[in-house]
């Protein structure tokens, strides 16, 4: 049912949706997840991949037409692969990505690619093994380079690389990321740290704003606004150093907000549809799913109740104790 779009009570369209596929990760990044960890959610209350092909069987004619994956660790989940063959032959959806942190690329890029994945969003907020490992209190040997060049191998494209900018952690390693983008067709995207629930131990002390990370990027050479990669190209403001196949990106929810052209929408991975990453609105498809319930009525009610904008700068969280839980 191409040309039908859905929106919400402002107008924004909505056909994009980001699902959890698991609460769990490999890495306890300082920024996301508590070094304990979180009470993992029981088995029976996450949904199966196929639950997951029918919520989105269900919003495709509705206008849904990117999925991203993320968790948690997506990669983690056993048979992901299998997941993105399921929902590639879902008839609307036209792109599907993946947020991950890289470690299983290697194994795995390939076989994602062969089953339909478009494209990758790879976390990796320093390029030294040292702090990789104090970032992630994970010590998994691990390069995200290496991953990065298993994905591109694979033909995964657009690849762009997060990185939360640390204040006294990583900010001085700004420029050598910007550099990969000289000899790489990736696209960094330096991001505000948000501090999170219990992810308050870091401050605004931590947080580096945008206008001090592109005067860095500015010391490596000269930037000249850009287009940024063709497709998903999200809240990111990108810009290109001369000759380079790669661009460089800030996003700013701390400093700047961009709500005002959200068109998302999460599905956590006990399936309740959240409207807002920071807002406490959610509506429980799960349930209605293994009722045999239709989810058209719940998905409107839903949008009807996504916000204008988050409250993240009034430190309303929308009940998160960490990033962890929506997959971002």
């Amino acid at each position: 049912m191409s040309g039908v779009t859905l929106t919400d009570q402002f107008g924004r369209s909505i056909e994009y949706l980001r699902i959890s596929v698991t609460d769990r990760c490999n890495f306890r990044c300082t920024y996301c997840m508590p070094l304990a960890g979180l009470p993992w959610l029981p088995k029976a209350e996450i949904l199966s991949y196929e639950e997951i092909v029918a919520i989105v069987a269900q919003l495709a004619p509705l206008g849904l037409r990117r999925i991203r994956l993320t968790g948690g660790e997506p990669t983690i989940r056993p048979q992901l692969v299998s997941l993105v063959q399921q929902l590639r032959a879902v008839p609307g959806v036209e792109d599907i990505s993946l947020s991950t942190n890289g470690v299983r690329l290697p194994e795995l890029a390939q076989p994602l690619r062969d089953a339909g994945l478009d494209r990758i969003n790879m976390s990796a907020d320093s390029l030294r093994a040292d702090r990789i490992v104090a970032i992630a209190r994970k010590s998994l040997a691990f390069d995200p380079v290496v991953s990065l060049k298993a994905a591109e191998a694979a033909g995964l494209s657009p690849i762009k690389i997060n990185v939360v900018v640390l204040r006294g952690v990583n900010d001085d390693e700004v420029g050598d990321f910007a550099r990969l983008t000289r000899d790489h067709p990736w696209h960094v995207r330096f991001i505000e740290l948000m501090p999170v629930g219990d992810m308050r131990e870091l401050t605004w002390e931590h947080v580096v704003p945008t206008a001090e990370i592109l005067d860095r990027l500015s010391s490596v050479d000269v930037l000249v606004p850009d287009d940024g990669p063709s497709r998903g190209n999200g809240p990111a403001a990108y810009y290109r150093y001369a000759g380079a196949p790669g661009t460089v990106g800030v996003i700013t929810p701390m400093t700047h907000t961009y709500c005002g052209t959200c068109n998302r929408v999460r599905l956590t991975a006990d399936g309740r549809l959240r409207t807002c990453l920071f807002g406490d609105h959610e509506v429980n498809l799960r349930d209605a799913l293994r009722a045999g319930r239709p989810l058209e009525p719940l998905f409107r009610e839903a949008l009807a109740g996504k916000p204008k904008e988050h409250a993240l700068l009034q430190m309303q969280v929308g009940g998160l104790r960490a990033l962890s839980q929506v997959g971002g």
